[in-house]
């Protein structure tokens, strides 16, 4: 157990750690029972084409950040709750994201960078995505660990050091049910539809086969289907023969807007089905033009914004920008301090470091709909990889409901972007170095 101890030394020792300790923590073999719990040959399925899914260490963050993340997520609630700000947001989002909801969304994703080189005293926010992968594999990670040294013996962060995972998030669904079904003398949740496009091609489609089975043990029956398999009628969605109380939505198509989302878009609309997350959710969260509004202090005080949540989302994100055409010479000529991202894009799709890019992609950011972020390099963990020393980045993302964090994962890769290509790299599970006071 790592003694507590000040908050600057805390965040040294966690980059110290992460610089320093190359164990690997992974039990290959707990893993395996892990995911054969799920069905024989399930672990061979799942690595077969995703060897880079799961990193064969931990990485190591102060407790000072994991606070200070916190901190963070429930300033951005405080500022979400606020009538003027959601007038700002849903002035610009598609119109289904004016249908309102009971259900909150489940799995808010606030990813974060720590900074690289010197200890930043505030994590800095990426993003927020509304339908972050990743938590019940990340469950299934931690479990798959074994303390080889010392400090692989330091607390887990979030929720995950007093309640099981797979009971706090089959408590999220049942309680995104009873705050959002409609349909009278339904009084539990029987049925749950697993929505994304071509679902078996996803890259994490095995965790949504680790949700239905957790759905199942629990007397859910549960489905996995692409939206154009769902049917709106007689008042309710439809998959089949089965009526759906709930959609555990995946989908990147955030307004349902395109074909094969209809009958889930219509339902939706109709109240007809619990939907989660959901258009109005990604409006509130999700869209990236938000942080435009998150981190300018100007506007946050005409919203009569109190000086400490101010205080604390200065700190922790970074000045973000609207990307407009008026202003090409002068985005062109700091390029290089910023990191440009589509308003709507989802996994580092279409996402440029402004100083690797080229005059020709630079022509098309311009023309599409984009926000330009202060540059925040990421942090980095040193791992031994087939024998040698290897530097990988590395990000932290915040499993979130309800402005409480769930979870906490990180995700190692090399690149300009995220990614799951990295001998080495992919998820991992975070572990906490205690501070004073």
């Amino acid at each position: 157990m790592v003694e507590h101890i000040t908050e600057h030394r805390c965040i040294r020792l966690a980059e110290q750690l992460n610089a320093g300790c190359q164990c690997n923590s992974l039990d290959r073999q707990r893993l395996a029972a892990e995911l054969e719990r799920v069905s024989p040959g399930f672990h061979d399925e799942v690595m077969a084409g995703r060897p880079h899914l799961f990193s064969d260490s931990v990485t190591f963050v102060s407790g000072v950040h994991v606070k200070r993340m916190a901190e963070l997520v429930a300033a951005v609630e405080h500022v979400v709750a606020l009538p003027a700000y959601r007038a700002h947001v849903l002035a610009y989002a598609p119109q289904i994201a004016q249908h309102v909801p009971e259900a909150r969304g489940v799995f808010l994703g606030y990813d974060f960078h720590l900074g690289a080189g010197a200890a930043q005293d505030w994590p800095q926010l990426i993003e927020i995505n509304t339908n972050a992968g990743g938590g019940l594999l990340n469950a299934v990670l931690a479990r798959a660990q074994k303390a080889n040294c010392d400090e692989v013996g330091a607390y887990l962060p979030g929720d995950l050091s007093r309640e099981s995972p797979e009971h706090l998030f089959l408590a999220m669904f049942r309680r995104e049910f009873f705050r959002g079904h409609r349909v009278p003398g339904v009084d539990f949740l029987r049925t749950v539809a697993i929505v994304d496009e071509t679902p078996q091609e996803q890259y994490l489609y095995p965790e949504f086969v680790l949700f239905q089975r957790l759905f199942a043990q629990a007397g859910i029956t549960a489905v996995i289907c692409p939206p154009q398999a769902l049917q709106s009628r007689d008042g309710a969605l439809w998959q089949g023969e089965t009526r759906i109380d709930l959609v555990y939505n995946r989908l990147t198509d955030f307004a349902l807007e395109t074909s094969a989302s209809a009958a889930l878009r219509a339902a939706w609309l109709a109240d007809a089905v619990v939907v989660t997350p959901h258009p109005h959710a990604h409006a509130l969260y999700a869209d990236k033009r938000n942080l435009v509004a998150l981190s300018d202090d100007a506007l946050l005080m005409q919203w009569d914004v109190d000086e400490a949540t101010r205080r604390v989302l200065a700190g922790a994100i970074p000045r973000t920008e609207l990307v407009a055409a008026e202003h090409a010479d002068d985005l062109w000529a700091r390029r290089r301090q910023l990191f440009f991202k589509p308003a709507a894009g989802y996994g580092s799709k279409a996402a440029y470091r402004g100083d690797k890019m080229t005059k020709r992609v630079f022509e098309s950011v311009l023309a599409g709909n984009y926000i330009a972020q202060a540059l925040v390099p990421p942090s980095s963990r040193t791992l031994n990889v087939a024998g040698d020393a290897c530097e990988l980045k590395l990000d932290l993302r915040n499993y979130v409901y309800d402005g409480h964090v769930q979870l906490i994962a990180a995700r190692l890769w090399q690149g300009q972007t995220t990614n799951f290509r990295t001998p080495g790299g992919g998820f991992a599970p975070v572990l906490t170095i205690p501070c004073s006071a």
